[in-house]
């Protein structure tokens, strides 16, 4: 996208927001934050920037920037809340850098979301943790989402199934 290194107007800000929205959310959510505290922490997030981009010294690793204070913001609201979040770590790794994520256009990777926003819950959850916390275990999965550990597997595999249908009908 380009700007300068001046603060971005609103087109560049709307374009922020589009592109790197979804990940920040994720990361978010799969600290287990409610709705409402997952939207405090990415509105955080989003402040931050606007206190320090003048010191954002590579625009190419804003999106690593966001997603991380997004973590780090997550991470104070879950504290503040004395909220305790069983088996994932405090540093759930960036998207960025994602060979999967990598490989996904921005405007790929943007459909991909919106579709997995279409999809019922456990599906929308189960595959968002499993983006943003890959190396979580089944059990700690389990426990976040509340579901045996005998069921995650299959349950992946028909989520999946059924996010490569709404994926294959957008191509259409």
């Amino acid at each position: 996208m380009p700007y300068d290194h001046g603060f971005p107007d609103e087109i560049a800000w709307r374009g922020l927001v589009e592109r790197f929205g979804y990940r920040m959310w994720a990361v978010a959510r799969a600290y287990g934050l409610s709705p409402s505290d997952a939207a405090d922490a990415v509105q955080a997030a989003w402040l931050r920037l606007v206190e320090n981009y003048h010191s954002v010294r590579d625009l190419d690793r804003l999106g690593a920037w966001l997603v991380t204070t997004t973590r780090h913001e997550a991470i104070r609201i879950g504290k503040k809340r004395g909220d305790q979040l069983p088996g994932l770590p405090d540093d759930l790794p960036a998207s960025d850098g994602d060979p999967v994520a990598v490989m996904l256009t921005e405007d790929e990777g943007r459909r991909l979301w919106a579709a997995v926003d279409t999809l019922r819950e456990p599906c929308r959850s189960l595959l968002r943790l499993l983006v943003t916390a890959p190396e979580a275990g089944y059990a700690q999965i389990s426990r976040r989402l509340d579901m045996p550990i005998g069921s995650i597997g299959p349950t992946r595999g028909r989520c999946l199934k059924r996010l490569r249908s709404i994926m294959e009908e957008q191509q259409r």
